[in-house]
């Protein structure tokens, strides 16, 4: 995710797609849209990109399950302490960096699952103050604990949004694909068909030509004598 503009409020993007909704019934419905979601999908087609610089389906799940572990420290840091440093990180680099070629990508829908249960499970049992409790984020500032699950409620279904996004142009593409196949596939029946249309008219010609030019006498055969025949 891009950084926010000075004039920009960066919670605004989640929390206009949380909208209304509940968050804690937000947050514990995720994994199963998500599961739904990537359901009967290929580890190729999770993999697809749309562009160099963007992320496939697998890595936006490898990004949620990082991202949760993260959330679940964050929470419980700003729960127990008094104002702490939260620190930012650079998701980019997780998902470069953290070896995600090594798993399939439905380990990391299994991974981002458990730790949601430990933040749902410490979410049921904080006290109800605990959630006006801060800690200052190094690019953001304060963010008590209510605003945290807000975000990340609100994350989530942006991801959502991003992950239909991506299978709808990884099927736009490979159908694009079947197309430009198909269409090189006439064109070279079509060169054939051609060839062969060639071939036969050369042919035809030629059979033609035989037919109506007279054949040469041939060299065996001998002249007539002037002599024998005037007697």
């Amino acid at each position: 995710m891009n950084a926010s503009s000075p004039t920009t409020n960066p919670h605004d993007r989640y929390l206009a797609a949380l909208g209304d909704r509940k968050p804690i019934a937000a947050l514990e419905k995720a994994i199963k849209r998500a599961g739904k979601l990537i359901k009967g999908r290929s580890e190729k087609e999770l993999a697809w990109k749309p562009a160099p610089d963007k992320w496939s389906v697998k890595e936006i799940l490898a990004h949620q399950a990082d991202g949760e572990v993260i959330l679940g420290a964050r929470l419980r840091f700003a729960a127990a302490m008094d104002n702490p440093p939260i620190p930012a990180y650079d998701e980019n680099l997780f998902v470069a960096r953290l070896g995600l070629e090594k798993r399939k990508t439905k380990a990391f829908l299994a991974a981002w699952e458990r730790a949601r249960e430990l933040n749902l499970d410490l979410l049921a049992r904080l006290p109800k103050e605990a959630f006006a409790r801060t800690g200052i984020h190094a690019e953001r500032g304060p963010e008590s604990v209510e605003l945290m699950v807000r975000r990340a409620a609100g994350h989530d279904l942006l991801h959502d949004a991003q992950i239909e996004r991506t299978l709808a142009g990884c099927d736009a593409a490979r159908r694009e694909r079947k197309q430009a196949k198909k269409a090189a596939r006439k064109a070279l029946e079509a060169q054939e068909a051609a060839r062969k249309a060639a071939k036969k008219a050369k042919k035809d010609g030629a059979r033609k030509k035989d037919v109506l030019e007279p054949k040469p006498a041939k060299k065996s055969e001998k002249k007539a004598d002037p002599v024998l025949s005037a007697r």
